[in-house]
C-alpha cells in the first residue's frame, strides 16, 4: 500500500438494499450487495422489515467487502455512509454502524448524500469513458427525477425535478396496475422487448419549464386499461407486451424531451444517466440515440452502479474527504435531502 492512498469504506443503507464497498482513491475494489425478497410478497418496501433486515445484513455485508478489497479495518482511512435522503429507519441502521466504527477506529466520518452519489458513479474509475464539466446528469429512480446540472464534484445543481411522482414510480405503479409482481420496472422492461412502442397513446404532462410530473400519466395509464378491461376482461393478458411498451416509450419521451431541451439551452453537449431507472434497456439505447442527433457525448453507468449500491457513496465520499468534509458524531440521518444540502 502506498502512504497516500486513500481507504474507504463505503454503507448504503438507504431502502431495503444492505451495500458495503472499500475503494482506494477513485478505484473500487469490492461492492457488495444485499437485498431483500421480503418485499415482493407485498408488492413493495415495508419500512420496518427494511430497516430489522439491514441489522441482520449489515455486519455480513461489511465483513464481506473488506475481505474481497483484501485490507484489514486498521488500513481504513474514512468510513462514509448514506445520510440521505430514504427511509429513516434503514437510514438509521448505516447511520448508527458506520458512527460507531469510525468512533472505534478513530478515522473520519463522511455523510453523503445519497443522490450526488449516483451523479458521482460517473466518476467511478473502471475503465469506462467519464464525462467532463460542466455536464448534465438526468437522474431517475423510485423516488427522485432530476436534471443536474454538475460543475465539479462538490458543486452540483437541480434544474429540474418532478413536481409528484417519479419516474420509477409510474413504472412500479403500472406493473401493479398490469398484475406483474414487485419489483415490477424490470418486468415492463422485459415484455416491452416484444411490444410495439406506439401501440397505445396515453396523455403526457405539460409542464413549462424543465420540471416532470407523472401523477397524470399513472391516471391516464389506468382509466385507459380500465374501459378496456369493461369491453375485454382479457385485454391485458392480450396485450401486455403492447401496453409495456408504449408505456416505457412514453416515460421515455417525458425524460428525454426536458434532456434535450435543457442541453441545448445550457449548451451542453457532457450528457450522462444515472438512478436505478437508468438501468432500463430502452433508456439506455434512447440516450445513445438521440446523443448521436444531437451531437452530445454520452455515459451510462454499469449496471452495477445504477441501481443502490455502496460503491457510488464511496466515489462522492472520496471527493469529500478530498474536501476534508467530514461529519461529526452528532451528525443524524435525513429522509429529505437535496442535492447541496448541508450536513447536520
Amino acid at each position: 500500500m502506498k502512504p497516500n492512498d486513500t481507504y474507504i469504506l463505503a454503507i448504503e443503507s438507504s431502502c431495503d438494499d444492505t451495500s458495503a464497498a472499500v475503494l482506494k482513491n477513485d478505484t473500487v475494489l469490492s461492492n457488495v450487495v444485499a437485498s431483500q425478497k421480503i418485499h415482493e410478497e407485498f408488492g413493495g418496501v415495508v419500512p420496518e422489515l427494511a430497516s430489522r433486515a439491514h441489522q441482520q445484513h449489515i455486519v455480513v455485508v461489511v465483513d464481506k467487502a473488506l475481505k474481497e478489497a483484501g485490507i484489514q479495518q486498521c488500513d481504513l482511512s474514512a468510513i462514509a455512509f448514506t445520510q440521505g435522503p430514504g427511509l429513516v429507519g434503514s437510514l438509521i441502521v448505516g447511520t448508527s454502524f458506520a458512527k460507531a466504527m469510525a468512533m472505534a477506529l478513530n478515522i473520519p466520518l463522511i455523510a453523503v448524500n445519497h443522490m450526488e452519489g449516483h451523479v458521482l458513479a460517473h466518476l467511478i474509475n473502471d475503465g469506462s469513458p467519464t464525462p467532463s464539466f460542466p455536464f448534465l446528469c438526468l437522474t431517475i429512480s423510485g423516488g427522485h427525477t432530476q436534471i443536474v446540472h454538475v460543475e465539479s464534484p462538490r458543486n452540483m445543481k437541480i434544474i429540474g425535478t418532478t413536481i409528484d411522482d417519479a419516474a420509477g414510480e409510474a413504472f412500479d405503479k403500472t406493473a401493479k396496475i398490469l398484475g406483474l409482481p414487485y419489483p415490477g420496472g424490470p418486468l415492463i422492461d422485459k415484455h416491452a422487448k416484444s411490444g410495439n412502442g406506439t401501440a397505445f397513446q396515453f396523455s403526457k404532462p405539460k409542464i413549462a419549464n424543465l420540471d416532470f410530473s407523472f401523477s397524470g400519466l399513472k391516471t391516464s395509464i389506468l382509466y385507459t386499461l380500465q374501459k378496456a378491461e369493461k369491453q375485454d376482461s382479457k385485454f391485458i393478458e392480450k396485450n401486455l407486451n403492447d401496453i409495456c411498451a408504449s408505456v416505457q416509450s412514453t416515460i421515455s419521451e417525458i425524460l428525454f424531451e426536458k434532456l434535450i431541451r435543457a442541453a441545448r439551452e445550457m449548451n451542453i453537449q457532457e450528457v450522462s444517466i444515472a438512478g436505478g431507472v437508468s438501468a432500463n434497456s430502452f433508456i439506455r439505447s434512447e440516450l445513445e440515440r438521440i446523443g448521436q442527433l444531437e451531437g452530445w457525448n454520452t455515459y451510462i453507468p454499469q449496471f452495477q452502479y445504477c441501481t443502490d449500491n455502496a460503491a457510488m457513496i464511496g466515489i462522492a465520499g472520496y471527493f469529500q474527504f478530498l474536501n476534508k468534509e467530514f461529519a461529526e458524531q452528532s451528525v443524524s440521518p435525513k429522509a429529505r435531502m437535496p442535492i447541496g444540502s448541508t450536513q447536520s
